[in-house]
């Protein structure tokens, strides 16, 4: 059976690791196209207290090498469901532990009128595969 569903996923993507490489692969299973929406550069800055390792045209090249990935697209600066409404994905699938504009999420795509079906993807090894892990663990090196 061909798959025919569009999912769209969201992140920052800073240090891309092999629990992002689970979640692109989890996304996909429901996916014939699967596209990623990275987080820019400002925003992450407001989301996580700090700015990125990598800026936003970086990230967005580092992901177009991952074979899973079909598209790679920058997130609006001032309207973070604004994307949304262009892709127009059958299906959103959130991080395990993505917390930042989900608790919206659902009135937004209803107040564009569309249908789509949220997802929340499981975890890889999360004790060890978290960006915030890996950030402190290469500070000891720099």
């Amino acid at each position: 059976m061909k798959k025919k569903a569009k999912v769209l996923v969201f992140g920052t993507f800073d240090i891309v690791h092999a629990g992002h490489i689970h979640m692109f692969e989890q996304a996909k299973e429901y996916a014939h196209h699967l596209t990623v929406c990275v987080g820019r550069d400002s925003n992450v800055e407001k989301i996580k207290g700090n700015d990125p390792l990598h800026t936003e045209q970086e990230r967005v090249k580092f992901l177009t090498y991952i074979s899973v990935i079909d598209e790679v697209r920058m997130g609006y600066l001032h309207d973070p469901y604004k994307i949304i409404g262009e892709i127009k994905p059958n299906i959103i699938a959130l991080g395990y532990d993505q917390k930042v504009y989900v608790d919206k999420l659902a009135d937004a795509i209803t107040d564009m009128g569309l249908s789509i079906q949220i997802v929340r993807l499981v975890s890889y090894k999360s004790d060890k595969f978290k960006g915030r892990k890996i950030k402190k663990y290469l500070e000891r090196f720099i």
